[in-house]
């Protein structure tokens, strides 16, 4: 058990969290939940190790092992895939190399009747019984198994890991955190870089091998299957419901409702004895009265409603102009980068309307063939464009090619044209941009205030073909549900690339699939596609089986 005790932190005369308490059970899985600057990124740091509270402390085991996802890593470029993901049990590998260094010394080493030579032998024997409680692990099969499921190939295990991208070296600290199985796992937006199969791997290694894990996450359908306990910060206190995410929000709904009428309560009674103290205060007899009363009002603790998000406004895309019956036609289509080649053959179209969800591994060529569509790369085949067609592309790195210098309000002022320019200061609020926020210089935004403000610039522009590679990777959960209702009301065609279920469910009514260098069409759902390679797999494995 893990305990959370009395936790205060403050931040320039700013209180985030007022002596919260809580404990952490084997087996459990805790979603942290809460609004952005709530204070959940910093709690988990506080229970890694990473940060320090004000006040209070955590408290464990001497021998528990806490392990964190944190947001920046550190991955040594000098190693390969392997051996960085190995690390995860270098306390074993400098256990061995002592036992050598140790008995190297006992066989050269004469002086047997001497303190130091028993130190030694004590030394081994401690080191033996360690060894030996661990030589039935294949670590090197256990390093294998995690890096195939995180989505690596073999082929990748000699590459080093300045080679690969950011998402990618995330999955290497992601396995030598499931390698080291800890005690509690803490985990900060881990699906962010994930794809769909890789998520759905990490999904079934909490729910079947973790001990205790506690998550950040805006993946809602993520979040439901792993979770049975909810925490929620707000306004400095924790609320702690034994839930996942879904029995928690009608929860948090009914808590709510019971604060709401305990607050009208209060308030009418507030009311009425502060129209008794200005009716009576100057009557002799009822002195006593009033000076009771208004010591009462004075001690009395009004009672807090909880902030929620509760943002009415429902953002909507222009209205899409009139575009031919197929925007997209590809025929024979292949893109190769050097030796390599990404996908051959594949052709497809692409009508009006249509809302299509791009899945894959990660490099199997789905933003290859955006960019090949927005026509950033070069290919060979053939890439039609149809008559009229207006793009909004919402690429990877989109929010990096903001202009720095501009204000966030500028930014959006920019683009937008007609009637919705009366509603940017709305529009900015729902995506949490508020006040003196909106005058801010963009040089100084978080990596998630660039991505929400950069979506909000492709809510403003009258296009026909939304194409949107990743978008969710760093909204939260109420600004991405703002972003789904949007593109809902979309009357122009969509293409999607995304590794998250629960904002492709109800967006996409088609899926292409990317792998092993081809471009598979399924006529249905993101429901339906998951079913049918779950069954695809069983019967692979039942292939295996006869063989």
């Amino acid at each position: 058990m893990i305990l959370v005790n009395a936790l205060t932190v403050e931040f320039s005369g700013t209180t985030l969290f007022d002596n919260i308490s809580f404990s952490i059970n084997n087996k459990d899985r805790i979603a942290l939940m809460g609004k952005n600057g709530a204070g959940k990124s910093t709690l988990l740091k506080i229970i890694a190790g990473v940060s320090t509270a004000t006040k209070g402390n955590i408290s464990h085991a001497k021998d528990t092992v806490i392990a964190y996802l944190p947001q920046h890593l550190d991955v040594d470029d000098n190693r390969t895939v392997f051996k960085e993901a190995a690390q995860a049990f270098s306390d074993l590998i400098e256990m061995e190399k002592e036992m050598e260094d140790l008995n190297e010394q006992l066989t050269t080493r004469t002086d047997y009747e001497s303190d130091a030579y028993s130190k030694i032998i004590e030394r081994v024997s401690i080191l033996s019984e360690k060894l030996y409680s661990t030589e039935d692990n294949n670590t090197d099969a256990e390093v294998e198994k995690v890096l195939l499921g995180l989505g690596f190939l073999r082929k990748d295990f000699d590459r080093l890991t300045s080679e690969l991208s950011g998402g990618w070296r995330m999955r290497i600290e992601l396995a030598k955190i499931l390698l080291k199985n800890p005690d509690l796992i803490l985990l900060d937006e881990p699906t962010n870089h994930l794809d769909i199969e890789s998520v759905q791997w990490l999904e079934d290694f909490l729910i079947n091998s973790a001990k205790a894990v506690i998550i950040i996450s805006h993946d809602r359908a993520f979040i439901d299957r792993i979770t049975n306990r909810t925490i929620e910060v707000s306004m400095g206190r924790i609320y702690d419901y034994k839930a996942n995410y879904s029995t928690y929000l009608e929860l948090r709904k009914e808590r709510r409702k019971h604060q709401q009428k305990a607050f009208d309560e209060q308030q009418k009674m507030i009311a009425e004895t502060t129209v008794f103290i200005d009716r009576f205060k100057g009557t002799y007899s009822k002195t006593l009265q009033v000076q009771s009363r208004v010591k009462m009002l004075e001690k009395l603790k009004i009672v807090e409603i909880d902030e929620e998000d509760n943002s009415a406004l429902r953002l909507k895309f222009p209205p899409a102009p009139r575009a031919g019956s197929f925007p997209v036609i590809i025929k024979d289509l292949k893109k190769t980068y050097g030796q390599h080649t990404v996908f051959e053959n594949a052709s497809l179209t692409i009508e009006r309307g249509e809302r299509i969800a791009f899945v894959g591994k990660n490099g199997e060529g789905k933003s290859t063939l955006v960019k090949s569509i927005m026509g950033e790369i070069e290919y060979d085949g053939e890439l039609i464009l149809g008559h009229n067609v207006q793009i909004g592309y919402f690429a990877q790195n989109e929010a990096s090619l903001l202009d720095e210098s501009e204000t966030i309000f500028a930014t959006v002022d920019n683009v937008a044209k007609g009637e919705i320019r009366k509603k940017l200061r709305d529009i900015l609020g729902a995506f949490m941009f508020s006040g003196d926020d909106i005058d801010k210089k963009v040089k100084i935004l978080s990596g998630g205030e660039r991505t929400r403000l950069a979506m909000i610039k492709l809510l403003l522009e009258p296009v026909n073909l939304l194409i949107l590679d990743e978008p969710t990777n760093h909204l939260d959960i109420r600004t991405k549900d703002i972003l789904k209702s949007a593109l809902q009301d979309f009357d122009g065609t969509l293409i999607l690339v995304s590794h998250d279920r629960d904002f492709l469910d109800g967006l996409a009514d088609k899926v292409f699939e990317f792998g092993q260098q081809k471009i598979i069409e399924h006529l249905g759902d993101i429901n339906y596609f998951l079913e049918k390679k779950k069954m695809d797999n069983l019967k692979e494995i039942e292939r295996k089986k006869v063989v």
